[in-house]
């Protein structure tokens, strides 16, 4: 999971962390939102309220202009900001209703983050500690993931007869192996892009709530990889006892590679995982 070590790593990069967090972000976004005229066009988006049992969360909704597989889209530790949208609207360009939620809702409303280097700029890690213990629970992202696919099955833009995707990034990533398992059948698939806890000794791991009917895509970095080499195997012992289809495989990138607006994005990284989500996305 991203940590002040990895962060203060970023600054070894030459840049300022802001630098060169705009660097990332003005490129990366631009890839995501790159995409053909008309497709673009057919998008509708705005923000929604969902409720839960533990409140109100908001969340930023994109979908094509007919009725579409429906993905959440679980942030990473800076929350709903605009680089998660622009990833929302690039997965909604291909034909996927998308939900992004406000992680943090239980503590603090909208977004609170404009960018990653906002993030780090206002000493994020010691800001969002309370709000991340509350909202990474198992049983929390439990509630969640039930609350936000009955929201999704409400939509007359969600292709209901599909199944439903998520995909995760840092802290999201373990969200996602929650999620498919708090409504096992209706999710089909789960993506972790650099995430943090998938296999630890607590009776609460992911790695110990995989699904036989959903299908994996597990993207580790090879800074995360270096801290824990062991995960990559519990993982994948895990999915064949489990007879979950597995992919697992750890990036020759840092972690926060996928990120848009991440000091370490790596463009070409980041797309060869985006096409292996597209591929796991087939499933649903």
């Amino acid at each position: 999971m991203c940590d002040e070590d990895q962060m203060t790593a970023f600054e070894g990069k030459g840049l300022s962390r802001r630098q060169f967090a705009a660097t990332g972000a003005f490129a990366g976004l631009a890839a995501c939102t790159s995409m053909d005229p008309a497709g673009d066009a057919a998008l509708t988006e705005r923000m929604v309220s969902v409720a839960t049992p533990d409140g109100t969360a908001e969340a930023f909704f994109v979908h094509p202009g007919k009725a579409a597989p429906a993905v959440i889209l679980w942030p990473d530790i800076a929350g709903l900001r605009e680089a998660k949208k622009a990833m929302a609207r690039r997965l909604a360009a291909s034909g996927y209703a998308v939900l992004v939620p406000n992680p943090y809702y239980r503590d603090v409303p909208w977004a609170q983050f404009s960018d990653f280097a906002d993030f780090q700029a206002k000493k994020g890690f010691e800001k969002v500690g309370p709000w991340r213990a509350k909202a990474t629970a198992p049983d929390a992202v439990n509630r969640d993931a039930k609350a936000m696919i009955a929201w999704l099955d409400s939509q007359s833009a969600v292709d209901k007869k599909r199944g439903i995707g998520n995909q995760g990034y840092c802290m999201g990533g373990p969200y996602t192996v929650y999620t498919a398992a708090a409504v096992p059948g209706r999710v089909k698939a789960a993506a972790s892009f650099h995430g943090g806890g998938l296999a630890t000794d607590k009776p609460t791991s992911p790695h110990l709530m995989l699904q036989k009917d959903a299908g994996y895509l597990i993207a580790i970095s090879e800074d995360d990889d270096a801290k824990q080499p062991e995960a990559k195997t519990i993982l994948r012992q895990a999915a064949d006892r489990t007879g979950a289809f597995a992919e697992i495989e750890v990036y020759p990138a840092k972690h926060g590679w996928c990120v848009p607006d991440s000091p370490v994005y790596d463009a070409a990284q980041a797309d060869r995982a985006w096409g292996r989500l597209l591929a796991l996305y087939e499933r649903l």
